[in-house]
């Protein structure tokens, strides 16, 4: 099976070079200094047409500002809208993570409500559009190992297509996180596609992939441009 390398991409400057260095999916996110905001309706429109001519897929960002991934109801909101605008203009998906505190220890935990919430709105039923992915991204690393197994079967349930994930804390080195990544992998058991990113290049992809089994990865520079 071939890598699906997903490149992140603030808007459209680099992605025209990115899918013909061998890109097979785009991860728009706008404010990548602060992990990354939802992009504007304009570089979304713009990059699904791009990817509409070239067979590659489109996710976007729903995050309605940087810090942490714990949202009042009105960044719901935001978060809501966004997804309904990735899915009117035609993305592939979307990505998203939202975060609580757990009432009885302080842990930080999924937050399950919202969630649910989110991933009806690019679901949607059967008489609305398409359904779009879900991808949870990297919010999934601030949980303890116990969490993120729980957060897998969670999300599994839900119908999430993937969680991105460095494996660890931000910063290190991915193949210091290899470890974590196949106990993740190996718990989700196909029901879930966890996606290594964080400090993967084009110069240890295929090491990170090899080591891993994996068959999708992400990042920044996951192609040579």
């Amino acid at each position: 099976m071939a890598l699906l390398r997903e490149f992140c991409a603030e808007n459209m400057e680099r992605v025209g070079a990115a899918v013909a260095a061998g890109a097979g999916r785009i991860e728009l996110c706008d404010n990548l200094a602060v992990g990354g905001t939802s992009p504007s309706v304009g570089v979304i429109r713009a990059a699904v047409a791009f990817a509409g001519e070239h067979d590659v897929a489109v996710m976007a960002m729903a995050r309605p500002r940087g810090g942490n991934f714990v949202y009042t109801p009105e960044e719901e909101q935001m978060m809501l809208d966004d997804i309904a605008c990735a899915r009117r203009l035609g993305t592939t998906g979307v990505v998203f993570g939202c975060l609580t505190a757990d009432p009885a220890t302080g842990e930080a935990v999924i937050d399950r409500a919202m969630t649910a919430r989110l991933v009806e709105a690019a679901k949607g039923d059967a008489q609305e559009a398409d359904p779009v992915q879900v991808t949870f991204h990297m919010a999934f690393d601030e949980l303890a190992i116990d969490r993120q197994l729980e957060a897998i079967d969670y999300l599994a349930e839900l119908g999430v297509e993937r969680i991105l994930t460095h494996g660890g804390a931000a910063g290190t080195p991915i193949m210091g996180n290899v470890e974590r990544l196949r106990r993740l992998i190996d718990h989700a058991a196909g029901r879930i596609i966890i996606l290594p990113g964080g400090g993967i290049t084009y110069g240890n992809v295929e090491q990170v992939a090899e080591a891993l089994g994996v068959s999708e990865v992400h990042g920044t520079k996951i192609v040579e441009l």
